[in-house]
């Protein structure tokens, strides 16, 4: 466990603050630009070599943005609204119906660039949309989180009592991963042998799909809301806890090993992590507004965000050469520091 009096390094950064008056669902990055979408059904976009600039605004849904993610194209953000539709934004100020689903929810979507696929879901069914048409995927529950793997060829699909994972390029049914209980947020890992789902209850479940292994990873003191994989694949860092938990993933995974802890803030939960693209370097957000970056390891974090406005972390991206980090907060507020010092 970090040891409680543990104290964040110093700032290491320029940090450019604004404020929104909606709730921050998402960030990513795509390019040079973050998208983020709020909970007023706003998509902004945010430049990355120009953090002092305004970011530019797309009103992309009449309602919440309920999810979204990196379009196939650069510069492009695919979003679902609780209006029933999927849209594309970019620049410079793009923005197109893709899909709509009248009277329903998006409630995820994912995109794969390489391979030209994007997916929706609605209830219990998600949607693919590829370069061979549309093909619609039926399953026993509500859909409760979308990945594609690195590759772009599998597409895991999370929901009550485990997770299916569909080939994209073929017709087919799904390999179901089983395992009791409500299955939400996925991840693969960088070599897509490994598929996480958060839990509802305090807990991950994951597969090592080499050999159908189970790993259980619990012991946490809320619900875990945001995981990744660093950029090798040697760590699974976490939230849900006073600090980062970082399960191992070398050796055949965590299954009989300790979680790597660090980075504690005084005592809020980590609601938001983000793997650099570039190093195996975590960002962190606390439910108190703090912001943190360092390496697993004993090393103190560096601190990036005092947590002023005590609103918790919900969203964190990275650009992809790795030196500009944003953060949303639940109360609007937008951080997004420079590294480039």
């Amino acid at each position: 466990m970090a040891e409680k009096g543990e104290a964040a390094g110093k700032r290491r950064a320029k940090v450019v603050t604004r404020k929104y008056d909606a709730y921050v669902v998402a960030a990513h990055a795509n390019g040079r630009l973050f998208g983020v979408g709020f909970g007023d059904g706003a998509v902004r976009l945010v430049d990355s070599e120009n953090i002092d600039a305004d970011p530019t605004t797309i009103a992309a849904h009449d309602g919440a943005v309920l999810s979204l993610a990196p379009d196939i194209n650069p510069g492009f953000f695919l979003s679902g609204g609780d209006d029933g539709k999927v849209m594309r934004s970019g620049p410079p100020s793009v923005s197109e119906l893709i899909a709509e689903e009248k009277g329903r929810w998006i409630d995820h979507v994912t995109a794969h660039a390489e391979s030209g696929t994007r997916v929706y879901s609605v209830g219990k069914e998600a949607t693919i949309l590829g370069k061979k048409g549309t093909r619609k995927l039926k399953h026993p529950t509500a859909v409760g989180g979308l990945a594609i793997n690195p590759k772009g060829k599998r597409l895991a699909v999370s929901h009550y009592n485990g997770v299916s994972l569909w080939w994209l390029g073929t017709e087919g049914s799904a390999t179901v991963l089983e395992w009791k209980g409500s299955h939400l947020n996925l991840a693969w890992s960088p070599d897509g042998d490994y598929v996480i789902s958060i839990m509802q209850e305090n807990s991950l479940h994951g597969w090592r799909l080499s050999d159908n292994e189970h790993m259980r990873m619990t012991g946490y003191g809320a619900k875990v809301r945001s995981m990744a994989f660093t950029k090798r694949g040697h760590f699974l860092a976490t939230g849900g806890a006073d600090a980062i938990i970082c399960w191992p993933f070398t050796g055949g995974g965590p299954m009989g090993r300790a979680p790597l802890e660090f980075g504690y803030a005084g005592g809020a939960p980590v609601t938001a992590v983000a793997s650099n693209p570039k190093h195996d370097v975590l960002a962190a957000g606390f439910e108190d507004g703090t912001v943190l970056i360092g390496q697993p390891g004993p090393a103190t974090p560096a601190l990036i965000v005092m947590g002023e406005n005590k609103a918790a972390v919900t969203a964190m991206a990275w650009n992809p050469d790795g030196d500009r980090l944003l953060a949303g907060c639940e109360d609007g507020t937008l951080h997004v520091a420079d590294f480039r010092l």
